[in-house]
Parts: C-alpha cells; structure tokens; sequence
C-alpha cells in the first residue's frame, strides 16, 4: 500500500514535468507569436514595398510555409536519430537557443526597419531548421519523466500547454506587433530564454544503451523502416499528414485580416489577426482543460477520425463567413476537433512505440504534422492565386472530410481501436 500512495497520481506532481510543461508553454508561446507576425510582415511587406498583388503576396506566403518545411523535410530523420542517441534534455535546450537567437535577429531587422523578402524567407528558414530539433527530442521526453499508467493525462496537459502558448503568443504579438513592430520578437527572445533554462533544468535523460552502441546510418534506416511497416503507426502518422494538409486556414489568415473581413467597414489588421490566430488555440485549450481531467477512454479510434472531419467542416465554415465574430467562433471550433485528434493519435503513438525508437518516430511524426502545416501553407497559397483565398480554405475543408473517409476504409485498425489499454500492450510486445 505505501508503493501506491508514494506514485504520483498526477503528471503535475513530478517536479521534472511541471518545469517541461512551462518550458513547453513559453516556447510555443514564442514562437507561435513570432511565426504569425513573420507572416504578417511578409505579406505586407510584398503588397507595400513590392507592389504586389493579393493573390500574389498571398503565393509568397505559401513560398514561406515551403522555406520553413524544406528544412524540417531534409533534417528530420537526423533530428529523430540525435533525440534518440543522446541527451533528450540537451538536444532540446541547445536547438531552443538557436530560435531564440532567430528571434533576436528578428527583432534587430524589425528594429532597423531593413525587411525585405529575401530576408524574411531566410530567417524563417533558419526557425524551422531549429524547430526541427525541438520537436522530436521535447516529444519523447514525457514517457520518460512520468509512469506508464499517466501517459494519458500526461499528454492531455502537455497539450494544454501547447494550445494555451498557441492563444498567448499570436493574441499578445498582435497587440504588441500594433504598438511598435519589433516588440513580439522581443517577446519571444525573453520566452525562449526561459524555455531554455527549464529544460536544462531537467534531470540527464542519457538514452537507451542499444542506442549508444547501433550504427547510426542502421539506427537512421531502422526508425523509418519501423513506421512504414506497422500499420498503426503509418495510419496515425498519415492522417494528420493529410487531413491538415489540405484543411489548413491559418496560412490565409494574413488575407482574412487585411483585405476579407471588416469590423464598421474597417479591415480588421494586425489585431485582428492575432485573435484570429489565437481562436483555435483557445478552443483548444478548453478541449484540453477537459480531456486533463477526464481522457477519452472509449471508442477513441471512431472519435479521431469524427475529430478530423468536424475539422474539416468547421474549415468550410470559416471561408464561408464575412462575420469576424462568427469566423473566430469557426477558429475555435476547428481547433477544438484538432485537440480531440491530436491527444488521440499522440497518446497512441506514444504508447505503440518502445523507447529505442520513440524519438526516431516522434520525428518522423513532426515531419508529418510540419508537412501538414508548412506544406499546407504551400498548397493555401497556390490555391488562393487559381480559386481566391474562399475557395482555398472550402476546397481544403472539404479535402480534410474525404481524407477521413478514405482513412476509415483504407485503416480499419484504426476505427476499431477502442481504448488505449488496448495499444499499451503493443509496447511490450515491440520492445521484446
């Protein structure tokens, strides 16, 4: 009985959580606050000092989102296979003061007033080299710092953390990017400086022994071999690839905010923008608020795939409306469905995968969910120069919903799969 009581009976109650989860906290708030007026700026910039048009500085955007995949695309399995052959602490913490220092240049350009196109393409670039690293290494930290049993809960709140940094950071930049341009970066620089600090906080998480003595090319092919082979895994991963590929607003949002929806005839600009983008967050975060103290525990296979076509519809709904207050309320809406699949399908992938291989497939999950998102950003922009951003964002909503259908039929195990005890058996068996 004195086992039982000393467990923790909450992620919350280990030291070494509560200090990722704010390390997690700051960094999105950093960067998602900084990613969102790198986008602003570089429309603007191309429509005022380069003349162009709106579906024009709307293209540049997706050429943005394809700067900040093409590193994530080209350095993602060597960032799984270094989050699984050394300190998952110090990966983290070295790659979180790059961006931090991204974000100080940042800061200086914007400061000096010498943006140009060229140089904001480069810087974004530079982010999602270090995001790259960050992502995968900060992933496979959780199951290393809290008992199997609160993995769930874990990852609920770990969630959390992310989707409140996600309504932070835009909401604030906003508002601070509308009083002197420079100050979000600023904002972000002190973030990530924190973020730092707390994650090298963390006790030494030195990885697996047969880490340490594999060939890394072997290690390098072994990681993706072991998600292209499990089924399972290649479903979750594909998912999000595909659903958030072609269902992704945000990348248009910049078009939204200066030249679609009005408030007392006036576009709705740089504030406007930062709610805009901060609305699926905070639907989010309620979303997760729930799930931290009651997790799905049924049927939870049936309820990601209904997630992902919720997010689709509520995507259709946001091209649609020239309501600001009913596009935030569409915002909100697709984030909550997004949180409902995301805690699904990380929870599942995180108890499907032993720990040999977990930053190897958390990287290569990454890759799937920057793929989605940068590539989204890619595939928003051209279609808003052939459709015009309305019929991007409903031809991506509408994308998302088929992509569930597809998924449903294509991976039954998938649908069928009704609680996560069920996969935590699937562990033991890979690992033996």
């Amino acid at each position: 009985m004195t086992a039982l009581q000393d467990e923790p009976q909450s992620p919350l109650a280990i030291p070494d959580y509560r200090r990722f989860w704010l390390a997690r906290f700051l960094s999105v708030g950093a960067t998602t606050g900084m990613v969102v007026v790198l986008g602003y700026q570089l429309y603007d910039v191309a429509r005022s000092q380069y003349g162009m048009s709106i579906s024009g500085a709307a293209f540049q955007l997706g050429l943005l989102g394809l700067a900040q995949f093409l590193p994530v695309l080209l350095l993602t399995p060597v960032a799984g296979l270094v989050a699984d052959r050394f300190d998952r602490r110090t990966v983290a913490g070295c790659a979180l003061l790059l961006d931090m220092a991204i974000a100080l240049c940042l800061a200086l350009v914007t400061w000096h007033g010498v943006l140009s196109l060229p140089l904001l393409f480069g810087l974004g670039a530079l982010h999602g080299t270090a995001r790259v690293f960050i992502g995968p290494a900060l992933s496979a930290v959780t199951p290393n710092i809290v008992p199997l049993p609160l993995i769930p809960r874990a990852i609920a709140i770990s969630a959390m953390a992310w989707q409140t940094g996600s309504v932070f950071g835009p909401a604030v930049a906003g508002l601070m990017f509308a009083q002197w341009a420079a100050l979000p970066y600023w904002m972000s620089t002190a973030l990530l400086a924190g973020a730092t600090v707390l994650i090298f906080r963390l006790r030494r998480l030195p990885p697996p022994a047969e880490n340490r003595k594999a060939h890394p090319y072997s290690q390098l092919v072994g990681g993706l071999t072991f998600v292209w082979k499990d089924r399972f895994l290649f479903g979750c991963v594909g998912l999000d690839l595909f659903a958030v590929l072609l269902g992704g607003a945000t990348a248009l949002l910049p078009v939204y905010a200066r030249d679609i929806l009005m408030v007392d005839g006036l576009p709705v600009g740089a504030n406007g923008l930062g709610l805009m983008r901060a609305a699926p967050g905070a639907g989010a975060v309620l979303v997760a608020l729930f799930l931290s103290r009651r997790p799905i525990e049924s049927g939870v296979g049936a309820k990601m795939l209904l997630a992902v076509a919720v997010y689709g519809a509520a995507t259709i709904g946001f091209g649609f409306s020239r309501n600001y207050v009913v596009s935030l309320a569409m915002l909100a809406a697709l984030g909550g469905a997004d949180m409902i699949s995301v805690f699904i399908r990380g929870t599942l992938i995180q108890l499907h995968t032993p720990d040999a291989v977990r930053g190897r497939v958390s990287a290569i999950s990454g890759l799937a969910i920057s793929a989605s998102n940068e590539l989204g950003e890619m595939q928003s922009g051209v279609a808003a120069a052939l459709l015009g951003a309305t019929g991007a964002v409903v031809f991506g909503g509408v994308g998302a919903i088929f992509i569930t259908i597809l998924w449903a039929v294509w991976f039954p195990e998938l649908r069928r799969v009704r609680s996560f005890a069920d996969e935590s058996l699937h562990q033991k068996e890979h690992a033996t």
